[in-house]
C-alpha cells in the first residue's frame, strides 16, 4: 500500500487493504467487486472514493431496512 493515500481516489487493492486495517477484517477483492457490480461509484480512472463508498454502504443499509445487528431500522 502506498504511504500517501488519497481517500478520494484509492486503487481497489489499497481500498481493500485499508478497510481490513480499519476493522473490516473479512473484506476481499471479490466482495468489493460485488459492491461495484451493485452500484458503488467508480472514478473515471478506476479508483474508488472511500467517502462515496461509505455513503453507498450507508444508503444500502438504510434502504434494506436493517443494520449489522440484523435489526430493522425501526427497532
Amino acid at each position: 500500500m502506498d504511504k500517501q493515500l488519497n481517500p478520494l481516489a484509492l486503487s481497489r487493492e489499497n481500498l481493500v487493504t485499508l478497510l481490513k486495517k480499519a476493522g473490516f477484517r473479512d473484506m476481499t477483492a471479490e466482495m468489493l467487486q460485488e459492491d461495484i457490480d451493485g452500484g458503488v461509484p467508480v472514478n473515471a480512472d478506476g479508483t474508488i472514493s472511500l467517502v462515496k463508498y461509505m455513503a453507498w454502504i450507508i444508503r444500502e443499509v438504510h434502504s434494506n431496512g436493517d443494520n449489522e445487528s440484523g435489526q430493522t431500522a425501526t427497532e
